[in-house]
């Protein structure tokens, strides 16, 4: 992107790169916005919010601010897109992740270690996950979940 995008500061221009990721048209043409989106946060990743501020002040600290600009305006930009070309009713916002290869970048880490880093960070939950799964052998295993939102009575499709 930071290649493909002329101007960082130009929302339109960057709207249309988002859509084009979109629409598989370009980078790996997987309909995909690393580094965006959560199974669990809609609203907001409250790890990304910590881990951005931190972000933030290194790339003060390396000249990069435009570059953490560009980052902070698909942040907020992607979101728009992604409601309007997939029709998702529900919150899509960055996740911890979206900021990590840009940190990685400026603390100078080699691009070969970027996956490893990744995976190290979520060994223990995966083993977690998967020693769950052979205690419950044969039990679909699914995180508890409480609705905290206003009860709705049902309308049929065709009284919409």
């Amino acid at each position: 992107m930071k290649s493909v995008v002329k101007d960082w500061n130009d929302d339109e221009e960057i709207s249309v790169y988002l859509a084009d990721l979109l629409d598989k048209k370009c980078f790996d043409k997987s309909g995909l916005i690393y580094g965006m989106g959560h199974a669990v946060y809609s609203i907001s990743d409250p790890r990304a919010i910590v881990f951005r501020s931190f972000v933030e002040k290194l790339s003060e600290e390396k000249g990069l601010t435009d570059e953490f600009g560009l980052y902070s305006k698909v942040e907020t930009l992607a979101p728009i897109v992604i409601a309007e070309k997939r029709n998702i009713y529900k919150g899509v916002s960055a996740n911890v992740d979206f900021y990590s290869g840009f940190a990685y970048h400026m603390l100078g880490l080699p691009l070969e270690l970027y996956t490893p880093i990744f995976a190290i960070a979520r060994i223990a939950g995966w083993s977690a996950h998967r020693l769950e799964e052979l205690i419950n052998v044969g039990k679909i295993i699914r995180p508890a979940y409480k609705s905290i939102s206003v009860e709705k009575p049902y309308i049929p499709l065709i009284d919409r």
